[in-house]
């Protein structure tokens, strides 16, 4: 269970929606995270976010983007993630509450099950092959996560709305 409210997750939701298909799709596509985009997200937490947090909260979140850009940015020199990545797990940190970081890791962890799956099973399917040529992410070993990262903030802001009802 979420500790969000549904009131700001409903707030964020249908802003999060498209900046998260923006992502995945570009992600899948060529392999890359907008910078457009990343700074989209940014942009709606620091607008929407005055209306559906507290001043106090809202200012506090800003803390979650610092601290994860810094840890993306290590695991980016480490090899670990892709810059694209970091940055956008960074945009995402402000809508995640604190205590809902264990709820969201395990959130997270199943959406990167299911997107991996699906991805795979996408890439060996001439169909999809065929509506989408050309795409970098059927052709590489590396995979693309800005389809999970923004499908964890998307289920993880659903989830806020509809528990909070």
């Amino acid at each position: 269970m979420t500790a969000q409210t549904a009131s700001a997750a409903l707030w964020f939701l249908p802003f999060a929606i498209p900046i998260a298909i923006w992502v995945a799709w570009s992600d899948m596509a060529r392999m890359k995270i907008p910078n457009k985009a990343v700074m989209a997200l940014v942009a709606v937490f620091a607008v929407v976010g005055l209306v559906a947090l507290p001043l106090e909260a809202w200012a506090w979140r800003w803390v979650h983007l610092v601290v994860v850009l810094v840890l993306g940015f290590v695991a980016n020199a480490a090899g670990l993630m892709g810059a694209g990545d970091a940055k956008f797990a960074a945009a995402m940190a402000p809508f995640v509450l604190r205590e809902d970081l264990i709820m969201f890791g395990y959130l997270f962890a199943a959406v990167v099950l299911a997107g991996f799956a699906v991805h795979r099973i996408a890439r060996a399917s001439g169909w999809v092959r065929a509506r989408t040529p050309g795409w970098e992410s059927w052709q590489r070993k590396d995979f693309p996560m800005g389809l999970c990262l923004g499908g964890a903030l998307v289920f993880y802001l659903a989830l806020g709305a509809a528990w909070g009802l």
